[in-house]
């Protein structure tokens, strides 16, 4: 009696821990909306440094569809909104792009990403003033955000 009684605490014990483990990768597709729009901006960003301008601009018009269905799962999450701005940037919807990068700032002001494409959209803007706040704000960060966001500055 007791070694069947162990037995099926064993297997119980086993059964909750694959159940668990299921629910932990939260469904059967794989990644998730942020995931494969982060993924496609990275191709992107990768044609755009070889000079496939157009095909660069489809992916980053792709992201923005798994993007805009995470933003809208899991709202106001600051990678996603960074991203949101940044594919919006880089097709040259600009004032979109700098709404979800205010966004993004007011819940994480001192995210590196958002502050370095913010400054960035800002020299695009020819807003330089502006671009320099952004430094600013990433002068203490010791992060490659800064030493781009410098660079691109002195460079405007």
């Amino acid at each position: 009696m007791t070694k069947k009684f162990f037995l099926i605490i064993i297997l119980f014990y086993f059964n909750l821990t694959a159940l668990s483990f299921g629910a932990a990768s939260s469904g059967s597709s794989g990644s998730s909306n942020y995931d494969k729009g982060a993924a496609i901006i990275k191709k992107a960003k990768k044609l755009e440094e070889k000079g496939k301008i157009e095909k660069s601009k489809k992916r980053y018009e792709k992201a923005l569809e798994y993007l805009i269905k995470s933003n809208e799962k899991n709202p106001n999450q600051p990678d996603t909104l960074n991203y949101l701005g940044f594919a919006l940037r880089k097709l040259g919807n600009f004032e979109e792009a700098e709404k979800y990068y205010l966004i993004g700032l007011s819940i994480e002001p001192n995210h590196n990403g958002i502050n370095e494409y913010l400054g960035e959209l800002y020299l695009n803007t020819n807003r330089v003033e502006l671009a320099k706040e952004r430094l600013e704000v990433l002068k203490d960060c010791k992060c490659e955000e800064y030493n781009e966001l410098k660079e691109l500055i002195e460079n405007n």
